[in-house]
């Protein structure tokens, strides 16, 4: 198996960047990968890395290709936000870092991967950066959109734009790498409308695609006001407890490591310059939860938008491929019981509520107002 068979269905890509990596002539230092969520951007940042570290590593079995892979490498710099933006302090830090020649490897080589949440305060940091780049520093900024990135940024990289993978090719990778069933593996695959990260999480967890049947059977549910609004608390409290259980723990440890390092007890008084630190790290935990919720509540959103198209799909009499196969049987239900104005109606309220929930709208009132707005009408 070939190290670039992780980026998955971009055979146009994999040349370009396989050719850079062959070719010093073909190299640039500053890369703006952009595809949909689920193209495979970080996936194809990351294997560029291990191949700018590890060239003559085909497999990428070495010890350079899999640190970098993984984002352990020393000169491997993977950056990722929980939060809504990246800020200037951690964009200088960067920039600093770039300064920096590679310690053990060919090339220092850092990736942002969600450099479309730079603001262009932050982004005009970033810029000398990207223009006057050390002779073996590499950045690759991933991105859904060369829109999502500042017009001076985005001048100064070379594009590449992935495109959504074939189902089918999702497919067979989780069978090859992950040893997925292959009936479960194109399932999954389907659900998750070709985002590979998805697809991976479904077909190797029981409860996540419990979690996503609930979702989809939403619709089925809701007969009246009542219905709408129990389900939308529902849909909240769960998209919570899977928030917390993802950033509880993690904002334990920080806290500890931050009074560890002030040489503070927990538990005990601090003085006014520790306590404006401690009180930043909550606020930035905050956010972080909330980015987490909003998150959560987001991937349902996408699975109920992706049952009223496959309704839609019936409705049409359209021969395309269902996303959510498993679901069928509700989904034709569901056509006979509605109109095609009614479906189109639907998807775009689901629309509108996660427009809402990235304008800080609260969670449980946008989500209620989803859930009224999709029971049946007349």
């Amino acid at each position: 198996m070939s190290l670039w068979d992780a980026v998955v269905g971009q055979e146009d890509v994999v040349a370009v960047l396989a050719e850079a990596v062959r070719n010093r002539g073909a190299m640039t230092h500053a890369w703006l990968i952009t595809g949909p969520p689920g193209s495979g951007r970080s996936v194809a940042a990351r294997v560029f890395a291990a191949a700018l570290q590890a060239p003559d590593d085909v497999d990428g079995t070495s010890h350079d290709a899999q640190t970098a892979l993984a984002g352990t490498h020393a000169d491997v710099t993977v950056v990722r936000t929980e939060k809504s933006i990246i800020n200037i302090d951690e964009t200088r830090s960067l920039v600093s870092l770039a300064q920096r020649a590679p310690s053990q490897g060919r090339w220092r080589v850092i990736i942002v991967e969600d450099a479309d949440r730079m603001t262009e305060r932050t982004s005009n940091v970033l810029l000398k950066a990207i223009e006057e780049p050390p002779p073996r520093t590499v950045w690759l900024l991933c991105a859904p959109s060369p829109l999502d990135v500042a017009t001076t940024i985005r001048s100064r990289c070379r594009s590449l734009n992935l495109q959504v993978p074939p189902a089918r090719a999702v497919a067979d990778l989780l069978v090859r790498r992950d040893g997925v069933d292959p009936d479960l593996a194109l399932e999954c695959a389907l659900a998750a409308q070709s985002h590979i990260g998805m697809a991976k999480r479904l077909a190797t967890h029981p409860d996540v695609r419990a979690y996503r049947a609930r979702v989809l059977a939403i619709p089925g549910s809701i007969r009246g006001v009542g219905d709408a609004v129990l389900l939308a608390g529902d849909l909240v409290e769960t998209a919570t407890e899977q928030s917390k259980a993802a950033t509880t723990e993690r904002d334990a440890e920080e806290k500890v490591a931050l009074l560890r390092g002030m040489g503070a007890v927990e538990g005990a008084a601090l003085p006014p310059t520790l306590r404006a630190q401690l009180r930043q790290l909550e606020d930035d935990q905050k956010r972080r939860a909330r980015r987490a919720l909003i998150d959560v509540l987001d991937r349902a959103m996408i699975d109920l938008l992706s049952f009223y198209r496959d309704v839609l799909v019936v409705q049409l009499g359209s021969d395309v491929e269902l996303v959510n196969t498993a679901a069928a049987g509700s989904i034709r239900a569901m056509a006979a019981s509605s109109t095609p104005e009614q479906s189109v109606r639907r998807m775009h309220a689901i629309g509108e509520t996660r427009t809402r929930l990235d304008g800080n709208v609260a969670p449980l009132l946008a989500m209620e107002a989803m859930t009224v707005a999709l029971r049946p009408q007349g």
